[in-house]
């Protein structure tokens, strides 16, 4: 299913800008998706943390365990010394991994490497296969420099696209979620771009949990918009507190900014964080979900908003712009006040149906096409190599 949706998310014409060294002769191709495959996925966002990445990471490893294949994935619960991630102490930062990083490359011998986020993890693993010569796959889940201009200003957004292009050109095959972050990566001079859209649970979130007991909104005004995720400046939020809506604004979600916004925006309600069929109620019992985020590569709440039936408003940004005109299941301007008003006017049917055009299982099916792993022979002739040099008598970098 999601095969489809992706090319049709994808029908601006996106095309994979591959080099020799990255692509695979096409008889490897077809090897690599018939049969279970070794998978090391190297991460900085895992559970508990709850969001986008995690989700998106999670499901998938599940997925293709399902599917057959052994996935390993090295993440920060993993015992390492960690910091938490400075206006962001969900994140974990793993501190001196390097070296463990190298004893579970030769005991796992991985046959395609993921490397998801560019934390201390993320570095660690893109030094050993960059010394051992390993190819590997990277993602794009976070418009990162954005996300630090916001909190630090005085760090140019040139900056951190250097960093970001450093990090993922090195690499052989870049995933993103949407046309749009295509485009934008392109024209800033990454390399190997390739699509790997997102799924949703259309069982968990289902336009059946609307309006039961009467709803969890009956004793507020209508209509109710909705905003889920994390109260934090990067996530634009008070783009849709501050608009002029009829009815009641509703927030789900923890975050940096919560108690600020609480007291300079009293007649939002504010409830914290939910999860499970718990959230999922929260989606289908609102009349419009809000995504106002500028930074988001693609913004898993819209489907599941629109998996619940409840259409989205959002600006022309990346995620909204990709998902929803000419849907029928919400309204993207540049207005976000047109786009919560014109989504008023949506059909709750349509977006279901529009949702239920992304599975998880065709994410996962995507993501281990993306990977292109070495040919047999080539993978033997790289750990036998490896096995005989040892350890690179190098510092390491973490």
């Amino acid at each position: 299913m999601l095969r489809a949706a992706s090319q049709m998310v994808y029908s601006g014409g996106m095309t994979e800008n591959t080099t020799p060294e990255s692509a695979a002769p096409e008889s490897d191709s077809a090897e690599a998706e018939d049969r279970p495959q070794r998978i090391m996925l190297v991460t900085d966002a895992w559970e508990p943390q709850v969001n986008g990445v995690v989700r998106t990471l999670s499901r998938t490893v599940e997925e293709c365990r399902a599917m057959g294949h052994d996935v390993e994935v090295i993440h920060p619960g993993l015992g390492y010394k960690t910091w938490p991630l400075p206006t962001y102490p969900e994140i974990q930062l793993a501190m001196g991994a390097k070296k463990d990083i190298e004893e579970r490359f030769k005991a796992f011998e991985p046959e395609a490497i993921h490397i998801s986020t560019e934390g201390t993890l993320g570095l660690a693993a893109r030094k050993v296969c960059l010394d051992w010569k390993l190819p590997f796959s990277t993602s794009y889940h976070t418009k990162f420099p954005e996300y630090v201009n916001a909190r630090f200003p005085f760090i140019p957004l040139a900056a951190g696209y250097a960093f970001m292009r450093w990090f993922h050109n090195a690499g052989g095959r870049l995933m993103v979620a949407t046309p749009s972050m295509r485009d934008d990566l392109a024209k800033r001079g990454f390399k190997n771009i390739t699509a790997w859209a997102r799924g949703v649970d259309t069982e968990l979130f289902h336009p059946s949990r609307r309006s039961i007991d009467g709803g969890l909104f009956k004793d507020l005004p209508g209509p109710v918009f909705l905003y889920v995720g994390r109260v934090a400046v990067e996530k634009n939020i008070e783009a849709f507190l501050e608009l002029d809506l009829p009815g009641s604004k509703v927030v789900v979600g923890p975050g940096p900014q919560l108690e600020e916004l609480k007291k300079k925006y009293p007649d939002v309600h504010f409830l914290g964080s939910k999860s499970g069929e718990d959230l999922a109620r929260h989606f289908a019992d609102a009349d419009v979900f809000v995504f106002p985020s500028l930074t988001d590569t693609f913004g898993l709440v819209i489907l599941e908003a629109m998996a619940c039936g409840t259409p989205v408003a959002g600006f022309l940004a990346p995620g909204p712009k990709d998902l929803i005109p000419g849907t029928g299941a919400g309204w993207a301007s540049d207005d976000l006040k047109e786009a919560c008003l014109k989504s008023l006017e949506m059909d709750r049917e349509r977006c279901r149906e529009y949702a239920e055009g992304f599975s998880w299982r065709s994410c996962a099916e995507e993501f281990v096409r993306n990977l292109k792993p070495q040919p047999k022979p080539e993978r033997r002739r790289i750990w036998r190599r490896i096995r005989r040099l040892g350890r690179p008598e190098k510092k390491p970098l973490f």
